[in-house]
């Protein structure tokens, strides 16, 4: 690959992108690919969407950018949608996943301090958990691999291994903030935590007087086959954290919070200098257009089923490569026999374009506008790299 001046903090594939439309990209190698895993779960309407494309030329020729010093018009209209079609009550916006996460976690540390509870600080994590590379949110991070060579990791978190409901209890103390959990472990190979733990936590949460904070920055804005995961997952949490697909490629992130959380950050509390503004707002409300739009959301939980059970019989058919599907709407992660490594790569060499997680595991995100003979299509390419693995397997073994 040639050299540039970039950080080197990347493994990026010696490939660009010229051109997109729907799930489909063109390759500076001259070749089609089949995006599957939508910029990490980002472009979640596909690729230049029309609808987007039209708003998106509107906004560019009007104000992008005043600061939150005044009102934005378009970001209101952001908020009080997102707030008609969830549990909210408040929203507040910023510029990435983490980000959010910040903002929830010091949601949660204020919300006891305003009530008079100032020692209630921490906040419990999980191991496998994934909520972002700033400090604050690295230190709420459950992989010790992403916290090393940073020093010690920023104070006030307690990781507890995920489903180990005694040892959750026993870390519980009267510092406790919140929990805080994604309800599907995307960076940790597509894990759906169980429902029934998702209720134990609210539970203890409403008991203790702690607070419940859901990352859904992987998982929300339709992926589900519902706005956010926790509709379909039956527990709804205090505070939310959104980014990713919310702004279908555009950089947005939000933090979603019930009323009693949110009218404690008054002014000067938190900001942020670019969140929310009058571009990044008018992307989420063209995602929103298509997202919410009769039927949508239903089509999303059809194709999530169709997919699965693709995905499934090309499992079933090379046991030797492939192990599990598992995940649900139209994020499906399968778990692999052979390096998730080397079956991205065999992918890629397919021209499929899939995401390699965590417990050996390759995630197929993608734009929520896939066509079903899009994810047909998809099926026999990963079909095409687990014939092509092993016969690399059998003339290494020759």
């Amino acid at each position: 690959m040639t050299i540039n001046s970039l950080f080197p903090n990347y493994g990026r594939a010696d490939i660009s992108f010229e051109t997109g439309e729907g799930v489909w990209l063109q390759g500076s190698d001259g070749r089609r690919y089949l995006d599957m895993g939508s910029g990490i779960a980002v472009t979640s309407v596909g690729h230049a969407h029309p609808h987007l494309v039209a708003k998106m030329k509107e906004a560019v020729e009007k104000v992008w950018h005043t600061s939150n010093l005044y009102r934005i018009p378009e970001q209101e209209r952001l908020a009080d949608r997102l707030v008609e079609h969830s549990f909210a009550d408040r929203v507040f916006f910023c510029n990435s996943g983490a980000e959010a996460n910040e903002a929830a976690i010091k949601c949660a540390r204020r919300y006891h301090y305003v009530n008079g509870r100032p020692e209630r600080t921490r906040i419990v994590t999980f191991t496998g958990a994934f909520h972002g590379r700033t400090l604050g949110a690295l230190a709420a991070t459950g992989v010790p691999k992403y916290q090393e060579g940073f020093g010690d990791p920023a104070p006030g978190f307690d990781k507890v291994e995920l489903g180990d409901m005694d040892a959750l209890k026993a870390v519980i103390g009267p510092e406790t903030a919140a929990i805080m959990i994604e309800p599907v472990q995307g960076e940790g190979g597509v894990k759906v935590i169980d429902r029934a733990v998702l209720a134990e936590l609210r539970r203890i949460c409403d008991a203790q007087g702690l607070l419940l904070i859901f990352d859904e920055v992987q998982t929300g804005v339709g992926r589900f086959g519902t706005l956010f995961a926790y509709e379909a997952l039956g527990t709804t949490p205090d505070i939310l954290s959104s980014a990713k697909g919310l702004g279908g490629g555009f950089p947005i992130g939000a933090c979603l919070t019930t009323e009693a959380v949110g009218t404690v950050m008054t002014p000067g509390t938190h900001g942020t200098t670019f969140g929310g503004t009058p571009l990044a707002c008018a992307a989420a409300n063209a995602v929103l257009d298509v997202v919410l739009a009769d039927g949508f959301l239903d089509e999303v939980r059809r194709k999530g089923t169709f997919l699965m059970q693709a995905l499934s019989g090309v499992v079933d058919s090379h046991p030797d490569i492939y192990e599990t599907v598992r995940g649900e709407g139209l994020m499906i992660g399968v778990k692999c026999r052979a390096p998730a490594g080397d079956v991205t790569l065999a992918a890629r060499d397919a021209g499929l374009l899939i995401i390699p997680a965590g417990d050996n595991v390759v995630r197929f995100l993608p734009g929520l506008v896939a066509t079903e003979e899009d994810l047909r299509e998809a099926t026999r390419r990963l079909e095409a790299a687990a014939v092509a693995l092993e016969t690399n397997k059998d003339k290494a073994g020759a």
